[in-house]
């Protein structure tokens, strides 16, 4: 029975005997020279193997996802992809080619109408579509890789590793892969002799490689002001007013978008002139947007702890170490983990965009021909039924929640989906029943693809108005509500008048009007900055915007 209790470890051995005896002298310690990439992979990994690839939202390990496509499908097939973000053409070219044909995963983004199309030839089959903790769980569960393809700023000759400013699911991955007998395999952007400092330490990773050219790094947060639209100027300002105020929110996570980025910009104000200084939005799980950099210096914002960083802000971020996680070495630190933790538990309120909601209130990013995942709002847009520490807004929701119900007090996490009415191209935002039910049965999933279960949302916010749902009093007053603020689509045509009227003088639904904003003050004139040049002279020179954002 001798290796009965150490089979992976075994395995392992065996994996990097095959490495050393294919690479010979061009591996030298853990260094490995770019040109043999594709030669380690067919040496460490095989076939049906859990290979977990970043695959992040922002940096990806692209020189070993490329690497991956050149694998020999008859020597490697059937690879199970572990995942977070699949952002790259390479990321899927493996299922068109054979090598891979199992992904769990969380986000698709730019990749979703393509992964949809796979999954319904049958050349892709999708374990599940997850939230980024519950993935990332399952890593130390039931889905431990057995290799680990990751990216890192730097590495020394030892195989430390620095991460910089977007360490985001490194350690994550590396700490699951390397503590249950895997491989880890690291691109790094250069070798040094000394590092700034040590992210991951050298004994959790088998391979270094240094590629031709750095990894790509994607800033996805970062947006325009000169985009954001007075209709959105409208919607912030309600936010700011109906809810930011209302609740005296502190602790918060804002989604992507151009919806969330004009609250940040009407910070320093529009809610400085309502005297929320010191009251709101002190405290962030956010990534580092540069659309945060007038409430920043206005003083608005005390603390942000990030998922990832944003390219472009590692000046800025230098510069305001009392403001976000700063190592010694001056650099930002991330983890995307731990901040997926801090919204879930640590924030009092969630605000992002879906693309459709329905009459429950549910919401999700999947539509018709699109399989894009969530990413993080799960978590995010989630109330932490585990949660025990209590704060004014948590307890202001929890009340108006269970007011009139013979229930134990708690809180509940404010939820909130900000969203116009029409999408582009007219699409509407409300819709009787959502594509994730007809995507679920193209995909054979075992449920519907749904973002934010609408029994966790508490505000719908629309150009049309603000509907609380925690005030409704059963799912007739619910539904009406949401019609109520569904403006001209076929939902909100469809609405009781009467019904709908009723809420409105019960303060379930809010109009601009109702909360004192005047409409002809909603323009773009409030925004703390209207341009990219705006945001940089706001930081003093210090934030460097990617070239695709400079028209100057």
């Amino acid at each position: 029975m001798t290796g009965r209790w150490n089979t992976l470890q075994l395995n392992r051995d065996a994996r990097l005997r095959r490495a050393q005896q294919s690479l010979g002298t061009q591996l030298v310690g853990k260094i490995l020279s770019s040109e043999r990439i594709v030669d380690l992979l067919h040496a460490v990994i095989e076939s049906g193997d859990r290979v977990c690839l970043e695959g992040n939202n922002q940096k990806q390990a692209d020189f070993l996802s490329s690497a991956l496509t050149g694998l020999d499908a008859g020597r490697v097939h059937d690879l199970h992809i572990l995942q977070s973000v699949l952002a790259l053409p390479e990321h899927l070219d493996i299922f068109e080619k054979g090598i891979a044909s199992k992904l769990d995963f969380s986000f698709s983004g730019p990749q979703a109408g393509r992964l949809a199309k796979l999954a319904s030839s049958g050349k892709l089959n999708i374990g599940a579509i997850h939230t980024y903790l519950e993935l990332y769980a399952r890593y130390f569960i039931d889905l431990t890789p057995r290799v680990a393809l990751v990216a890192a700023q730097a590495a020394d000759r030892f195989g430390n590793l620095y991460t910089g400013a977007n360490t985001e699911d490194t350690p994550t991955i590396v700490e699951a892969t390397a503590f249950k007998a895997g491989v880890v395999i690291a691109q790094v952007n250069e070798i040094v002799d000394t590092l700034p400092r040590i992210d991951i330490p050298a004994g959790w990773v088998d391979f270094v490689v240094e590629p031709p050219t750095p990894h790509y790094i994607e800033p996805l947060f970062t947006r325009d002001p000169a985009l954001i639209s007075e209709i959105q100027v409208l919607m912030a300002m309600m936010a700011i007013k109906g809810i930011y105020a209302e609740y005296q929110v502190e602790r918060l996570n804002h989604g992507i978008g151009f919806d969330t980025a004009a609250i940040e910009l009407l910070l320093p104000t529009y809610a400085a002139s309502l005297g929320l200084k010191g009251k709101i939005a002190r405290y962030w799980a956010l990534n580092p947007h540069p659309a945060l950099i007038p409430a920043i210096e206005a003083g608005f914002v005390e603390s942000v702890y990030s998922f990832g960083s944003e390219l472009g802000m590692e000046d800025y971020i230098r510069a305001r170490p009392d403001v976000f996680f700063v190592g010694a070495d001056g650099s930002m630190r991330s983890n995307r983990a731990l901040c997926q933790a801090a919204g879930h538990y640590a924030c009092d309120m969630f605000i992002g965009s879906t693309l459709q909601i329905d009459l429950q209130g549910n919401s999700s990013t999947a539509t018709l021909g699109r399989i894009s995942g969530f990413g993080g709002a799960p978590n995010m847009g989630a109330d932490a039924r585990g949660r025990r520490h209590a704060s004014p807004a948590w307890l202001k929701a929890g009340q108006q929640a269970r007011a009139g119900k013979n229930q134990i007090p708690r809180g509940q996490k404010l939820v909130v989906q900000i969203v116009e009415t029409f999408r582009e191209h007219m699409h509407p935002a409300f819709v009787e029943t959502l594509d994730a039910w007809q995507l679920a049965e193209q995909a054979n999933m075992a449920i519907p693809p749904v973002m934010i279960y609408g029994d966790d949302v508490t505000h719908i916010l629309t150009e049309e108005g603000i509907a609380n749902l925690l005030l409704c009093r059963g799912e007739e007053e619910r539904e009406q509500a949401i019609r109520g603020v569904a403006g001209y689509t076929p939902v909100g045509l469809a609405r009781d008048q009467r019904m709908v009227d009723n809420l409105r003088d019960r303060g379930v639904i809010q109009r601009a009007e109702d909360l004192g904003i005047d409409k002809r003050l909603a323009t773009r004139d409030l925004l703390a900055a209207k341009s990219m040049k705006d945001l940089v002279r706001a930081s003093g020179g210090l934030y460097q915007p990617p070239k695709r954002f400079r028209n100057w």
